[in-house]
Formats: structure tokens, sequence, C-alpha cells
């Protein structure tokens, strides 16, 4: 898939978004749904020790304050089937008044993607009211890090790897790639409930390489880099406005993936497989989390809580307090959602075709 399709398809889903956004704001004008005396019940669809669990907990208080009448807010944990259980679940819930939301990651989005027959939602009918950024940094324990010449990772490919996986069609298959790309033995065990599980694999020594989404990785990873116990390897990138892979923000003095690959004889920067795993990637991290009101979502309710969000992100204290415990990252709300789900939830037929044919062949999953 070509940056230039990816940004003019962008671009063309940012103005129709806009447009819906300014017809929107004007119909509802700002709060248009008064939660007082009310809980609203936020799904994630993964376990308590995660990414997803993480970014919640952290939206969580400071969304009841900012929503009219300033209601609670219970993040409800709903694992399962690679988080499509709960997606399924939300998927059979229609508007009510408001105290339903749904938290989707990009391992929901995958499984989306490639047509996971376990998949019974549609995005199409969710309304997004939140899109939130993040990255990806892959770690080792020291003895293995220093197999490496700098960014040159060929001195691991003599290891046996072993990894804690979430499942082949779940955000993981982002990293999976990658150390096949280098040239890595990764052997995944698969099925651990959420990327905590995975680093808690890694603590016991159960696990010799794995990776952490970043608010993850800021609070249950850092500790272990600051201890000696573990070090970075790289990061996954970010994207900058030309759809470059760039340093991350969150991360500049980590190297990339791609930084990493180029160093690294037998692994490529361009051909069908580096196509398939940016694209992935693009789906995957720059818009991978999205908060969504159920099918029959009114405009003032739409309103509101993007209203809402907005808010939170005006605050005074907001860039600090996310920067440690999100990242640097965009958090984005309205048009800027809407293109980001746009973004998030779709990939080109040949990234697709890709990614199916190696799930059969590495991990045989069928998916045809």
């Amino acid at each position: 898939m070509s940056i230039f399709k990816t940004t003019r398809r962008v671009a063309v889903s940012l103005i129709a978004a806009a447009a819906a956004t300014i017809a929107l704001q004007a119909n509802a004008g700002g709060h248009g749904i008064d939660l007082e005396g009310k809980t609203v019940e936020w799904i994630i669809p993964f376990s308590e020790t995660g990414g997803s669990a993480k970014w919640a907990n952290f939206y969580a208080p400071l969304l009841s304050e900012a929503l009219p009448g300033q209601p609670t807010v219970v993040v409800k944990f709903m694992p399962g089937a690679g988080s499509t259980k709960g997606a399924n679940f939300f998927q059979e819930q229609s508007y009510d008044d408001g105290t339903l939301i749904f938290g989707s990651s990009g391992s929901t989005q995958f499984p989306f993607l490639l047509g996971d027959p376990r998949v019974k939602y549609d995005y199409a009918d969710w309304n997004v009211v939140l899109a939130s950024g993040t990255g990806g940094v892959a770690y080792l324990p020291p003895e293995l890090a220093a197999k490496m010449d700098g960014l040159d990772a060929s001195g691991l490919q003599g290891e046996d790897f072993i990894y804690g996986n979430q499942g082949a069609t779940r955000l993981d298959l982002v990293p999976t790639l990658a150390w096949e790309m280098l040239g890595l033995n990764v052997e995944s065990v698969m099925g651990i409930k959420g990327r905590g599980d995975g680093r808690l694999m890694f603590e016991r020594g159960e696990a010799n390489i794995d990776y952490q989404t970043s608010s993850s990785f800021l609070s249950g990873v850092t500790p272990l880099v600051e201890a000696g116990t573990a070090v970075p390897m790289m990061t996954w990138g970010s994207l900058d406005a030309d759809g470059n892979i760039v340093r991350d923000p969150t991360f500049p003095d980590i190297p990339t993936f791609k930084e990493v690959c180029e160093a690294t004889a037998g692994c490529e920067t361009s051909g069908e497989k580096w196509d398939a795993w940016k694209a992935f990637f693009i789906a995957g991290f720059p818009a991978q989390k999205m908060v969504f009101l159920p099918n029959g979502a009114s405009a003032d309710a739409i309103a509101t809580y993007t209203k809402a969000f907005e808010d939170v992100q005006a605050r005074a204290d907001f860039a600090e307090i996310s920067s440690k415990r999100l990242g640097k990252y965009p958090q984005m709300t309205g048009a800027a959602a809407e293109t980001a789900k746009a973004s998030a939830t779709s990939v080109s037929a040949d990234a697709k075709t890709f990614v199916v044919n190696w799930l059969q062949e590495k991990y045989g999953v069928s998916l045809n």
C-alpha cells in the first residue's frame, strides 16, 4: 500500500468527517445530554494487566469530571476470544442513555481487518468520540541485548527466543512479523490474556523477548530497565506528516524497527513483506485505541462525549500527566478521530492477502 494512496484516502476522509462534525456541533450545540446521578460503563475487551487497562483507567476519572452531571465512570473488563467477546457484546447493544461506551484496540481492529470468523462486529456501526495514538517498544534481557552490534541484530539470529503471544490475529502480529524479518527464531506461546501477562513471563524468565505498548512500557518495563534486567531493543516508530516512519516522540533515544532492519543483513525495508508490515503498523498504532458510543447514538450524545474529551485535553495539566501515563501521542476527537478510525479499520487488499497467507503458513491459522 503506497503512502500516497494512504495519505490521499486520509485527506478525503478528513474533509468528509470535518463536514459531518460541523453539522453535528451545529445540531447538538455542545453538551446535549445530562448524566447526573448515572454510572457510565466503559467496556474494555482485555484483562486488567495491559495497555488498554492503563489507558482507560487514566481517562476514566478525567472523563467523569468533564461529562455533564459528573457521572461515575466504571471500567469493566471483558476479555476473551482475542478481544472479540467484548466487541461482539458491544455490537449487540443499541444506544439508550449514554451510559455505555467501548474501548477498542489494535488487537480488536486486526481480527476485523483480517476477516476472523469470530468477528460479529462492524466498526461502521459505532460512533467514535476519541482516538488515541500510541507506540510500542521491544526489549530483551541484557545478555541477549549485548549480542547486538549497534543497530545490527544479526548477532541474535542464532538464538532461540520465546514470546508470550495474545493470538495470531491480534496486534502481536506486528512484532512477530518484524522479528521474522530480522531473521530471529521466535517461538510464540499462544493465548496469554494481555500484554501485561507477557511482561510477567519475561520477568519470571519464561520469555526472553517481549514488547509492550507505550503506556505499559512506561509503567511496567521502565522499572526493569532501571534495575538492569531489561534493555530496549527498538520501537515500531511513529509517522510524520508525510507518512514516513520516524523515531517515537516518547522514546526518541531508542531506534525504530526500520533503522534496525536497515542495519541487519537480510532485512528489507521495501517489497511485499515490508509493505504488509507497515500497513498493519499504521492500522494498529497511530490510532491504536478508540472510544465508541454504540449503534444509534444521538447527535447530542456524540457531541457530549466529544466535548468532554476535548475538555479533558484542555486541562492545564493534561500534557504533563498524559505524557507520563500514555506517552506523547495525538489524542484525537471530532474530524480527526473519524479520520483515524478510517485509517485504523482499512488496509490494502495486498497487505491483507499477504498477512492471511503468512498466518496460515506460520501458525496454521486459516481465515479463508
